[in-house]
Protein backbone atom coordinates (compact mmCIF):
# COMPACT_ATOMS: atom_id res chain seq x y z
CA UNK A 1 0.00 0.00 0.00
CA UNK A 2 1.41 3.10 -0.92
CA UNK A 3 1.87 6.16 1.73
CA UNK A 4 -1.14 7.93 0.04
CA UNK A 5 -3.49 5.41 0.50
CA UNK A 6 -2.21 4.47 3.95
CA UNK A 7 -2.68 8.25 5.09
CA UNK A 8 -6.77 8.13 3.53
CA UNK A 9 -6.95 4.69 5.29
CA UNK A 10 -6.38 6.48 8.19
CA UNK A 11 -8.34 9.43 7.79
CA UNK A 12 -11.23 7.57 6.57
CA UNK A 13 -11.03 4.83 10.27
CA UNK A 14 -10.32 8.32 12.28
CA UNK A 15 -13.83 9.78 10.70
CA UNK A 16 -16.00 6.64 11.48
CA UNK A 17 -14.33 6.18 15.24
CA UNK A 18 -15.51 10.22 15.17
CA UNK A 19 -18.65 9.21 14.10
CA UNK A 20 -18.86 6.27 16.57
CA UNK A 21 -18.26 8.48 19.31
CA UNK A 22 -20.74 11.51 18.73
CA UNK A 23 -23.50 8.71 17.92
CA UNK A 24 -23.20 7.11 21.49
CA UNK A 25 -23.26 10.24 23.29
CA UNK A 26 -25.66 11.28 21.27
CA UNK A 27 -27.93 8.23 22.03
CA UNK A 28 -26.96 8.59 26.16
CA UNK A 29 -28.70 12.19 25.57
CA UNK A 30 -25.90 14.74 25.44
CA UNK A 31 -26.71 16.89 22.99
CA UNK A 32 -23.51 19.21 23.78
CA UNK A 33 -20.59 17.25 23.50
CA UNK A 34 -18.99 20.22 26.23
CA UNK A 35 -21.68 18.58 28.91
CA UNK A 36 -20.37 14.59 28.04
CA UNK A 37 -17.02 15.70 28.23
CA UNK A 38 -17.10 17.85 31.79
CA UNK A 39 -19.77 15.40 33.65
CA UNK A 40 -16.94 12.08 32.58
CA UNK A 41 -13.25 14.75 33.45
CA UNK A 42 -12.65 14.73 30.02
CA UNK A 43 -10.68 17.69 28.56
CA UNK A 44 -13.86 19.66 26.61
CA UNK A 45 -11.31 20.49 23.54
CA UNK A 46 -9.28 17.69 23.47
CA UNK A 47 -12.46 15.55 23.69
CA UNK A 48 -14.26 17.93 20.70
CA UNK A 49 -11.02 17.10 18.60
CA UNK A 50 -11.64 13.57 19.04
CA UNK A 51 -15.22 14.14 17.71
CA UNK A 52 -13.57 15.82 14.67
CA UNK A 53 -11.71 12.83 13.74
CA UNK A 54 -8.15 14.09 15.08
CA UNK A 55 -6.03 11.34 16.07
CA UNK A 56 -5.81 9.73 19.52
CA UNK A 57 -3.71 7.37 21.87
CA UNK A 58 -5.53 4.19 22.77
CA UNK A 59 -5.69 4.98 26.48
CA UNK A 60 -7.57 8.11 25.79
CA UNK A 61 -9.81 6.08 23.65
CA UNK A 62 -10.25 3.46 26.18
CA UNK A 63 -11.24 6.16 28.59
CA UNK A 64 -13.65 7.87 25.98
CA UNK A 65 -15.12 4.25 25.51
CA UNK A 66 -15.72 3.60 29.43
CA UNK A 67 -17.43 7.24 29.73
CA UNK A 68 -19.93 6.06 26.68
CA UNK A 69 -20.81 2.96 28.80
CA UNK A 70 -19.72 0.15 26.44
CA UNK A 71 -17.15 -2.58 26.10
CA UNK A 72 -14.39 -1.72 23.22
CA UNK A 73 -16.43 -4.85 21.57
CA UNK A 74 -19.59 -3.16 21.35
CA UNK A 75 -17.70 0.01 20.46
CA UNK A 76 -16.15 -1.55 17.66
CA UNK A 77 -19.72 -3.19 16.32
CA UNK A 78 -20.91 -0.49 14.65
CA UNK A 79 -19.71 1.27 11.81
CA UNK A 80 -15.95 -0.17 10.87
CA UNK A 81 -17.55 -2.53 8.21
Amino acid sequence: MKLEERNTQKEEDLKKLADRIRSLRLKMGYSNYENFAYEHDIARAQYGKYEKGEDLRYSSLLKVIKALGVSPKEFFSEGFD
